[in-house]
């Protein structure tokens, strides 16, 4: 059973178009609210498809023992919110997922404070689980090496391939910003020909980074076979730089698909996704003596915190450096 209830409806729109979630984020956000409400319908054994929610949404009254879901939901208590996270809990979702669905419902009630449709808020009253910190996953360079060598490059399709991978090792991107970048979206400075790229990254933040030489090869490349094949369509300021066969702009579940489809043809881990190349683009920048400031503009990381948890991933090769350098390193 799943809840259509327009104060789902105002709240996704919020997060989409004040908050600047990405279309993905929303919909898992919404998910996961449908299912609290359908918890809450369940234990109460109201009738989800009732037609006087819009009436109650529209009053704003909280009515815990009424016939309208907004209503209860107006007047929610921590106990149904406790009820929901042990169900939750006992589905065994992931400890991840959980946190999330936590996150949701605090972002839930915060919003309809905001509105003024509640000033009954009971995830003040809702501890989040510790989350163990998890360790970004990152290849090798070797493997990186392999992985962009892998398309063939001649044709557009391939070429496409090799210019997308090389984007996202070269610059840091999620698969979400790379596919979201259109041509007018690169920057030459002619006085030293570097390029940069600009991108749009979450909450519509916008930075710079610059581009690696393999990574403006492959991209040129690309383009020039795109010009030849699709005319001129494609040239504007605002289309899209990766297309599909089709003309149209490219999807993440597309770019995923065919990193799999590249890494099980070099004799990698099909589970290695595009955003390991993202974590490895950090973790040899760090190896190679890059400062985390640095590396935190270049990822579009708001918080320095968010970037350190790269320096786990790199002790092992400042120890050798240390081993290596240091005159007194060698125990007596």
């Amino acid at each position: 059973m799943e809840s259509n209830l327009p104060i789902v409806d105002r709240f996704t729109a919020y997060l989409l178009d004040e908050r600047h979630f990405s279309p993905y984020t929303g919909r898992c956000y919404g998910l996961d609210l449908h299912q609290f409400i359908d918890f809450i319908a369940s234990e109460s054994g109201l009738d989800i498809s009732l037609p006087n929610e819009a009436a109650a949404l529209a009053s704003g009254k909280a009515d815990p023992n009424g016939k309208t879901l907004t209503g209860r939901l107006l007047a929610c208590q921590p106990e149904p919110v406790r009820g929901f996270l042990q169900q939750m809990s006992d589905q065994k979702y992931s400890p991840a997922t959980m946190a999330r669905k936590i996150a949701t419902l605090r972002s839930f009630h915060r919003w309809m404070e905001r509105v003024g449709l509640t000033t009954n808020n009971p995830m003040t009253l809702i501890r989040s689980p510790k989350q163990p910190k998890r360790l970004p996953k990152a290849i090798t360079v070797d493997q990186i090496e392999r992985l962009l060598l892998a398309p063939n490059s001649n044709d557009l399709l391939g070429a496409r391939d090799r210019a997308i991978l090389e984007a996202l090792y070269s610059t840091g991107m999620r698969v979400s910003e790379v596919v979201g970048l259109n041509r007018g979206d690169w920057i030459v400075v002619t006085n030293n020909e570097k390029e940069y790229v600009q991108i749009r990254g979450k909450g519509k933040r916008e930075r710079t980074a610059p581009l690696g030489g393999p990574a403006i090869a492959a991209i040129h490349n690309y383009v020039k076979l795109l010009d030849t094949e699709k005319a001129s369509i494609h040239n504007k300021p605002t289309a899209p730089l990766f297309v599909n066969k089709n003309g149209t702009r490219l999807s993440t579940r597309s770019v995923r698909r065919k990193v799999a489809k590249y890494l099980v043809q070099v004799g990698l881990d099909p589970d290695i996704s595009p955003h390991t190349i993202r974590h490895s683009f950090a973790t040899h920048l760090l190896a190679n003596g890059a400062d985390l400031r640095s590396v935190q503009e270049l990822l579009g990381h708001q918080s320095l915190s968010s970037t350190q948890v790269y320096t786990h991933l790199t002790s092992g090769h400042m120890r050798e450096s240390y081993d290596k350098a240091h005159p007194r390193a060698e125990a007596g």
